[in-house]
């Protein structure tokens, strides 16, 4: 990975890049808010690793919603002594993927680097959806099925889309009202049913082999299998 360390604390720094040096990666150093907006918005890094309280003009949380909202979309661990939880609400909030508290295991912040690396890849990577003939472009937001066109509403989109994640699994009521609708609680009603009926006639009308399976007493399942 090529990393940019941005960091006031010499001995933090020089740590961290003797350790990242050891492990087979690249960093550049910052010791300012200044040096490390700049540096932030004009290199390519795999990832950042951004201290919150810095020199310069410019706070790290500062920097990060500069970067989100100029739309770099580059992993951020933010690495701070402040470990209160309104305090980490609040890095994650700006726009951090992670948020690990001073002081910290070199081991730790490896590991949640190398999983940031690792999310940020298969976000990138996967623009579309497949099961069977069932195809979703999640960009275009197209969805087909054996080549034709299926047009669906934004609720419906959302929910075929958290079906087809979990395709061949069964997915309860709940997981659907929580993932889809965002209730964390059970409205009483048969909100889930009805769109998935719905959902199931735009699909799987007029063709052979249903996708769209209900299973009994327990959810409902995408799948191919017989």
């Amino acid at each position: 990975m090529k990393l940019l360390i941005v960091e006031d604390n010499e001995r933090v720094a020089l740590f961290l890049k003797k350790g990242l040096s050891e492990s087979g990666h690249t960093a550049d150093h910052a010791d300012n808010g200044r040096d490390g907006m700049f540096l932030a918005a004009s290199e390519p890094y795999d990832a950042i690793i951004m201290d919150r309280m810095l020199p310069g003009g410019i706070d790290g949380l500062a920097i990060i919603e500069a970067l989100r909202a100029s739309g770099n979309k580059t992993p951020i661990l933010i690495l701070s002594a402040l470990s209160a939880v309104d305090d980490r609400i609040r890095g994650l909030k700006s726009g951090g993927d992670d948020y690990l508290v001073k002081p910290f295991a070199f081991g730790e912040l490896l590991a949640r680097l190398d999983a940031l690396l690792r999310r940020s890849q298969d976000a990138r990577s996967e623009t579309t959806l497949s099961v069977d003939d069932l195809s979703m472009d999640l960009l275009s937001h197209k969805v087909t099925r054996g080549g034709k066109a299926v047009a669906l509403q934004p609720r419906e989109f959302k929910l075929l889309e958290y079906l087809m994640r979990h395709a061949n699994q069964v997915v309860t009521r709940t997981m659907l009202l929580e993932n889809v609708w965002d209730y964390h609680f059970d409205p009483q009603t048969n909100v889930v049913d009805v769109h998935v009926s719905k959902l199931r006639q735009k699909i799987d009308a007029g063709i052979e082999r249903p996708l769209l399976r209900t299973i009994r007493n327990a959810g409902y399942m995408l799948t191919a299998d017989d």
